[in-house]
């Protein structure tokens, strides 16, 4: 299964497009039964499992076709936070890193303390 989060766009496409002919195949449909459910063209089902493009509202209605309205629900799924959790999670983030020390020996004013060198 592929992860989502290191995947480009398309592949992610191809990854549904792929689940979506799997569940079709699972339930013993063809490309024109699925399309006659979800109320879209065979032309859309056919381009959507070759190269997982289509409209949001015709991978919903292919979804719902299938039955897998459920796996939607858990898509986008915003968590829930307090503002204090807010507050503090952008605290957290503006945290900065320690200044590294200058050499000494090195600048303007060293090479005037030092005019050997």
């Amino acid at each position: 299964m592929l992860d989502f989060s290191f995947a480009t766009a398309d592949e992610i496409a191809q990854e549904l497009a792929g689940r979506l002919r799997a569940a079709r195949l699972a339930q013993g449909l063809q490309q024109s039964e699925l399309a006659l459910r979800a109320g879209v063209s065979a032309g859309t089902v056919k381009a959507l499992e070759k190269s997982g493009q289509c409209t949001v509202t015709s991978l919903i209605r292919v979804a719902q076709a299938l039955g897998l309205t459920q796996d939607l629900q858990q898509a986008f799924v915003l968590e829930v936070r307090s503002i204090a959790q807010m507050e503090q999670a952008q605290r957290a983030q503006r945290q900065r890193a320690p200044r590294r020390p200058k050499p000494k020996g090195t600048g303007a004013a060293a090479a005037a303390a030092n005019p050997e060198a």
